[in-house]
Order: structure tokens, then sequence, then C-alpha cells
């Protein structure tokens, strides 16, 4: 089958690997549907370290089961499914809590899916963690696969980011990152009541999809001057930040966004390590953020409301390529001339 690997810095190309196999009683094969490239894969992608042939970082996808173990008794050989990019197993104190994106028995990266961008997968810990999509591909249109498809990462991610910052009815709410993730959290904080939506973005197409998804402002600006607009157009700080990017300056300004006593969700994955918590003592901030809880949301409201029409979330799939054109999918969200690119496979 073919694979997507990193072949250097700013590229990946495919090679020919053995089709995944059943290991454990719980694992599932997966044929995949459709599959794409986030926001998060281009870090590696720009790394300049990263070894030829290393395993790409994918892990969203929707397809086919194909084989299961033992163990799996919630879907079939058949099933139309979810393929989360967590792994949760639905019984730990954390899974029960609502927090399986950081189950407390899949530790660490045998939590987290990657090399989805693929022909096939195998999904370790399926038994809990696999969503069954009603149907089969077949009967739904392409825009309905592509809200389906963010329900592997991004839809949740961005709700996983208005949950975590208690995002409620009549909030003010400030969104950092117009990528994918921010744009769900758009959409999600509108799904939780917020009264006004700000979306900090620089790019009018993306400018233009928040506005259409239900935020109220847009504020382009950045550091001070960004925080000042923020605090002009609501008339003080934010109920909420919700931070979708992974940056000390994300973060900086969306902590700067908050009045004191704020909320801030965070779900971009850090990549800094020189944040003090210390820093915020004086503002008497809630902070959390982390991996999302991708099946847990799928199955009690995500899944419904795509398949209501309440939220379009496929939105954010603005290119659609073949596997054999993974590099440019790359290479056209590096230099962010779409905002996620989906894989339709044959």
């Amino acid at each position: 089958m073919k694979k997507t690997v990193y072949t250097k810095a700013g590229q990946v190309g495919l090679i020919e690997v053995e089709h995944p196999q059943i290991i454990e009683a719980d694992d599932a094969i997966i044929r995949i549907v459709r599959t794409c490239v986030c926001g998060s894969d281009l870090w590696s992608y720009r790394n300049p370290d990263i070894e030829a042939g290393h395993q790409n970082s994918g892990h969203e996808a929707i397809g086919i089961v194909e084989a299961i173990g033992d163990a799996v008794t919630t879907v079939k050989p058949g099933d139309f499914v979810i393929a989360p990019f967590t792994h949760g197993c639905g019984k730990c104190d954390a899974c029960r809590a609502g927090y399986d994106g950081t189950c407390d028995r899949h530790l660490g990266s045998s939590n987290w899916s990657d090399g989805v961008q693929a022909e096939y997968m195998r999904f370790e810990h399926a038994n809990w963690a696999l969503i069954k999509i009603p149907g089969q591909p077949s009967d739904y249109t392409e825009g309905m696969l592509k809200s389906l498809l963010t329900l592997a990462d991004v839809m949740p991610t961005g709700y996983h980011a208005a949950r975590v910052a208690d995002v409620k009815a009549g909030d003010k709410v400030v969104v950092i990152g117009d990528g994918a993730v921010g744009q769900c959290a758009v959409i999600a904080a509108k799904m939780r009541g917020a009264s006004q939506i700000i979306l900090m973005s620089r790019h009018e197409d993306r400018q233009k999809m928040a506005l259409e998804s239900g935020a109220t402002a847009v504020v382009a600006e950045r550091g001070e001057e960004g925080i000042a607009k923020v605090r002009e157009i609501l008339g003080g700080g934010a109920d909420a930040a919700l931070e979708c990017v992974g940056t000390e300056a994300a973060v900086d300004q969306a902590l700067g966004a908050l009045h004191n006593g704020g909320r801030l969700g965070f779900v971009g994955v850090p990549h800094y390590s020189n944040r003090a918590l210390g820093s915020t003592f004086a503002q008497n901030l809630t902070i959390a953020g982390g991996a999302a809880s991708v099946t847990t949301y799928d199955k009690q409201f995500l899944l419904k409301a795509v398949l209501d029409g309440d939220i379009n979330p496929g939105r954010v799939f603005t290119s659609s390529y073949k596997l054999e054109d993974i590099d440019q999918a790359y290479k056209d969200m590096d230099e962010r001339k779409t905002i996620k690119a989906m894989i339709v496979m044959d």
C-alpha cells in the first residue's frame, strides 16, 4: 500500500509498505476513504532536521473497517467510521470525566494516531474510540464527507477549547488562530451561546469564513495593538479566550485579551516551554487545555449536529487532492493557499 513519509524539510513523498495487520486484540484495520493535512503536520514538515523516510504525522481519517481483533465488539468489517486522533478507553477516570484525549490507560503517544496519510491504517484501542457513521460513504455528499472528516480532530478540538474555557450563553469570546481549529472554535463558541465572538486574523478569506460561521468581529492587529482593539470592541476584556495556535505569542495575545477572572482554553500544541503560570497570578485567571475529547464529543452531540445540518465545519477544507499529490497539499497549506487540505482516496 502507499504511505506518506517526510523526504526532507519542506517535502513529503509516497513509499510502498506492507498492508497493516491485526497485532493486538483491540486493533482494527481501516481502509481510509478521506484523510487530510493538519496544521500541526507542518511543524515536522518545516523541521530542518527531519530525517528522510520519517513517518508522516497525519492523524485524521474516515474509512471502512476491514478487519477487527477478537476484543472489538462495537464495530464490524464493513462499517463506516470516524477514526479519531485519540484512542481513549472509555472506562478510566479521565475518559469517564470526558477527557479521553488524555486517557489514563493509554498514556502518551499510545493514545494518539500518526501515519494516517496512507491507504490503510491500524487503529489501536479501537473498541470504544471508533465512532460509527450511519450508512456508507456513497450515501453522503462530498460536503458532508468533509464535515464528517473534521470530526476526527479539528471540530472536536475547537469545541474542546470552548468547553475547557467554560464558554456560556452571553459570554464575550476571542479566538486566537484563524486556521481550521480556530474556525471550528468559532463554531463551538456559537454553539455554546456566546454573544460576541472575535477572531484574530490577518487573512481575508479566513475572516470571511469565520464571519459566516458566527464570528461577530475580526481583529487583524497583533501584540499590544491587537489586545487593545479586542478590549475596545468588547468594552473591556473577554470572558474567554480560545488559543488555537500553540506559540508563546498566541498565548500572550490570549492572556492579554482577558479581563481579570477570565478563562483561557488552549488547544494549540505547545511549541514553547517558558510560559510560567505564576505570571497570571495577579489576573485570577482559569487556564485549561490539552488534547480534545474526540470520541466523547462526537458520540454525545457533534456527529448528530453534523448529520442534522446544524453545523458545517467541513467548510475548512478549501482544497482537495489525491494521495499522489500530497506534497502539493502540504505546500499549499504551508504557503496559506488553502486553510485545510483534504486527501481523497480512489
